[in-house]
């Protein structure tokens, strides 16, 4: 009777509701099991529609993820309920039925928050890679959609493009990229030239530098590390030009794998390369008489056609092309602006007695591209075409290092300057680029590259006057026999040749150019130059090499001996002999003294050099210099001020007063470009120092080191000045200050770094100063007593304890050019700008501010500013990096935004303090928030700060998410 009476008690304290718990718990249980299913069957549509969109490169919406989270959690409840429901006591049901009642109401309230009527997922972050230059594509419309169609499908892992030379395969893969690149549905598409000498140490190197990863040293383990790297990546690797079959996994490349959005394609002259790799063929055909028309046409203008006449020529020129595209632009490139019709009926004779005079399949490619060699006319011309055939294949050639190579042949004389003959070699290039025989290349290198058949072509053309072995990973000197008597032009650069060794003596008494840079050269035989009496240049540069041959002093007819970055050498015999050298390049050896016999080479023009001191009087006897770059020492600044021809120089004065002198010399006539220090340890290096002279790029620079650069008076450098530096000059409290600024109109960047008496950039009570206006970068790192970048007066701005004067221009007219905005080591500023001011900050596209531990607000704004609505300000902003910052608590005040449209980069590091993030993004048609189109990351620290910090619109995170990257750095 005990347990009734305690029964009795329990439905007593309960009530009625308890009692339905207890006696419906059956019914409770089936209708919670048929709202879970039902929630089930929702969670299995949605992952259906995230796996599609997964397909399309999009991103779950992160209340989606929660979604899912919750459904999970709910799940482990109900199977616990289920665990317990078998085997519930009488007196438990009560409360078990009462539990899942709350379940039941929970699942029901999930089930609901599922529908996610505007979606489940956000547009992802494009692939990362690189967006090729690229012309139009005629044709081939089939091919391409042929691949597109295996890159997107789950039946096809490996691609193989093939086709003869010239025919497009690489230009069809180009727009694929390019494609790729903004489908999103691949992390990284990698785009690799592999090229003829296939190299798998450097396969290995230019896949990781695309994935911007390190690896180890050697073959076996790099492969490993990558294999890691790609097993995580839905990528697709490009392969460019295969020449011969390798093992992937040798290179630590994944074998593709059937769903799991791994792509491999291979470009290819050779379909049995293709097939031997496992890869699914698609030939690429030579294009059809109308497509091959319309491709001459796009290229040499449509009015060739209006006249019959020339129509019918044009008809049979086309055809003569063969369809391959490669053919067809670059005839087209040379008959461009062409309207006599006796030079088209000429051209036509001249192609057909080449085409028709040959029958093996790559002189048939070559005869037609050789017509626009020809059609230059002019020998330097072609020469300098030709030339380039010495470097490696597929090799970028930098533009300013191909002409200063151009002048060291002999191949730009008749100018007197060194400028003009610049001016001269980019001339030749813009008419070799725009008649399709070189390819102009990158963003960030001013470079060409010469396609693979035409440098087979030039080289065919060449003969046996040149022989081109470059980048062939040769171990050891080619051997006498390889050689011809009559060559003229050497290549062996970017090999591995150790040692030229005694034997070796060749007869080439017409060399007139021997490169061997970069071949590792450790040591050169003493009877290696007995038998080149007519050599003229001469380039050992990027070698191993601990001192020279003495039959080097006997090269009489040398014009050019080029030395760079032979770290080792520490011996350089005697030049007196060299009377006819032109260009000594010594920079970045171990040999620091003046070389014996440099003062009897009364026809040096070019030299670069470093050294421990330099004798007075060797300047006055090597007068002519048109280009002079020291290093590591000081020179006298009369005996360069004497130098009056200097177009080009780079050096060091120990202190004002030389430079001064220096100044008084020149009489007002500066070089065209100059890189000089005044104080400080002389240069040693920088980025860039011993570059060539680039005259596309006048550069302009000054940099005073721990010198007195009040006492330097606006006369002691020109008033178009470019670049100033100041490092360690502790005399001065602002620009304002120092005399020479105030007239520098022309200055772009303004450098300024550990300058402890330095209290504020620009102080607007000082007199104003014109060079203020046209800076487009200001740099200023390690200023330890900095207070403000700019100290305005009363009621301008920002109050501090002075009062403006007439003289103070008003906030937005300060800094009006500026584009780069960088600080970091500036311990006392606590607020970087007034928002007054950044209305004339229209231009600024980037701000950088690092490791100011005081600095607590980026952009103040008055008080009497806040709640007047939104200011919108920085309307042409792309990065905004921000590190290490630990007080900073606002990047702007309220009711101020920085409109996003132009975003590209996003860094907000160690900065806990901040709550806000003050974007306005743009917005799409149908009114929702849209990323930047030019947004490529947003790296932040902690996820926790990025899961707390707000933003001002709403759902402004989601859209942002997919960008983001974490690092704690």
């Amino acid at each position: 009777m005990d347990w009734i009476l305690s029964f009795v008690e329990v439905i007593r304290s309960f009530g009625g509701p308890y009692i339905n718990h207890h006696w419906k718990l059956e019914d409770y249980m089936n209708e919670l099991r048929g709202n879970v299913n039902s929630l089930n069957s929702r969670k299995r549509d949605l992952e259906l529609k995230m796996e599609a969109e997964d397909r399309c490169g999009k991103k779950m919406k992160k209340e989606v993820e929660n979604w899912l989270k919750d459904v999970e959690k709910v799940g482990n409840e109900v199977k616990n309920i289920e665990e317990e429901f078998p085997s519930v006591s009488f007196l438990s049901r009560g409360r078990l039925g009462s539990f899942v009642c709350q379940t039941i109401e929970n699942v029901n309230k999930i089930y609901q928050q599922g529908s996610f009527l505007d979606g489940v997922a956000v547009d992802g972050p494009p692939a990362t890679g690189v967006t090729l230059l690229t012309s139009n594509l005629e044709g081939e419309i089939n091919v391409k959609e042929q691949i597109w169609k295996y890159l997107m499908g789950d039946e096809v892992g490996m691609i193989g493009v093939c086709g003869m030379g010239g025919i497009g395969k690489t230009t069809i893969m180009k727009h694929i990229n390019n494609q790729l690149l903004k489908d999103n549905r691949f992390d990284q598409v990698i785009w690799v030239t592999v090229s003829k000498e296939l190299n798998i140490f450097k396969l290995q190197e230019d896949i990781a530098n695309s994935l911007k990863q390190a690896l180890p040293t050697t073959v076996l383990q790099r492969a490993a590390q990558l294999k890691n790297i790609l097993e995580g990546k839905r990528y697709v690797l490009i392969l460019d030009d295969v020449w011969k079959r390798f093992s992937l996994l040798d290179v630590g490349v994944p074998k593709p794998t059937l769903g799991m959005r791994r792509k491999v394609v291979l470009t290819s002259r050779l379909i049995e390369v293709c097939k031997s790799m496992g890869c699914e063929v698609v030939k690429v055909q030579p294009l059809s008489k109308n497509e091959s028309m319309n491709l001459f046409l796009d290229h040499v203008g449509r009015r060739v056609v209006q006249d019959q006449n020339l129509k019918d020529i044009v008809d049979k020129i086309v055809e003569k092309c063969g369809g391959l595209p490669l053919s067809i632009v670059t005839i087209a490139g040379t008959m461009k602006e062409v309207d006599d019709f006796c030079e088209w009926k000429n051209a036509l004779i001249e192609l057909e007695e080449r085409v028709e005079s040959v029958k093996e399949l790559d002189i048939e490619v070559y005869e037609p591209l050789k017509f626009s060699y020809d059609h230059l006319r002019d020998p330097k011309i072609q020469n300098c075409f030709l030339y380039c055939s010495l470097y490696p294949e597929d090799f970028i050639i930098r533009k300013v290092e191909l002409i200063e190579n151009w002048i060291d042949e002999g191949l730009l004389d008749g100018l007197q300057t060194k400028e003009a003959m610049h001016h001269r070699g980019y001339s030749i290039l813009n008419k070799l680029e725009n008649n399709c025989l070189l390819e102009r290349v990158g963003d960030f290198i001013d470079g060409v590259k010469m396609h693979d058949v035409l440098r087979d072509m030039a080289l065919y053309i060449a003969g046996h006057q040149f022989m081109g072995k470059a980048g062939m990973q040769l171990k050891e000197f080619p051997s006498e026999q390889e050689w011809t008597v009559s060559v003229e032009k050497v290549s062996l650069m970017r090999n591995s040749i150790l040692e030229i060794p005694s034997h070796i003596s060749p007869r080439w008494p017409h060399l007139s150019t021997l490169i061997l840079q970069s071949c590792d050269l450790r040591r050169i035989s003493e009877s290696f130059f007995k038998h080149m009496s007519g050599l003229k240049v001469l380039d050992l540069s990027r070698n191993k090499i601990v001192s020279l041959p003495n039959s080097i002093s006997n090269l009489k007819t040398l014009n050019a001996l080029i030395l760079a970055k032979c770290r080792q050498l520490k011996y350089v015999p005697s030049l007196a002999k060299l009377r006819a050298l032109r260009k000594l390049n010594l920079l970045h050896t171990g040999f620091e003294e003046v070389p014996q016999g440099i003062e009897m080479l009364e026809n040096l023009r070019d030299l670069r050099m470093a050294l421990k001191e330099l004798p007075v009087g060797i300047l006055r006897r090597i007068c002519h210099l048109q280009c002079l770059m020291l290093q590591d020492t000081f020179v006298k600044g009369e005996e360069v001020g004497q130098l009056r021809k200097l177009e080009w120089v780079s050096c060091s004065f120990r202190n004002v007063q030389e430079f001064k002198k220096y100044a008084e010399c020149t009489q007002g006539k500066w070089p065209t470009s100059f890189i000089f220090q005044v104080g400080g340890p002389p240069v040693q290096w920088y980025i860039g120092f011993g570059r060539p002279p680039n005259f596309k790029k006048i550069e302009k620079q000054v940099k005073f080191r721990d010198s007195e650069i009040e006492r330097c008076d606006d006369r002691v450098v020109p008033h178009d000045l470019q670049t100033l530096t100041i490092e360690k000059c502790d005399d001065f409290k602002c620009l304002n200050n120092i005399p020479l600024f105030r007239k520098a109109t022309d200055l772009k960047e303004c450098q300024i770094t550990q300058c402890e008496g330095m209290e504020f950039v620009v102080d607007l009570s000082l007199s104003s100063s014109d060079a203020l206006h046209n800076i487009e970068e200001l740099y200023l790192k390690g200023l330890r007593n900095l207070r403000e970048v700019v100290r305005v007066g009363v009621g301008v701005g920002v109050a501090v304890e002075i009062e403006s004067t007439s003289h103070a221009p008003t906030p937005p007219a300060i800094f009006s050019s500026l584009k780069e905005f960088h600080m970091s080591f500036c311990s006392r500023v606590k607020k970087l700008f007034p928002v007054e001011l950044l209305q004339g900050l229209q231009n600024l596209e980037e701000i950088f501010v690092e490791c100011c531990e005081e600095m607590e607000e980026l952009i103040a704004s008055e008080e009497n500013h806040k709640g007047e609505g939104t200011t919108f300000i920085l309307p042409k902003l792309k990065s905004l990096w921000l590190q290490v910052l630990p007080k900073l608590k606002s990047i702007c005040s309220g009711g101020v935004m920085i409109p996003a449209d132009s975003l590209q980069n996003l860094g907000i590091v160690k900065c806990p303090e901040v709550k806000r993030i003050p974007l306005s993004l743009p917005l799409v048609e149908n009114g929702k928030l849209s990323p930047p189109p030019s947004l490529e990351r947003i790296i932040v620290g902690l996820r926790e700060w990025w899961e707390s910090v707000e933003c001002d619109q709403s759902n402004a995170k989601d859209v942002l998410s997919p960008f983001v990257r974490y690092s704690e750095w």
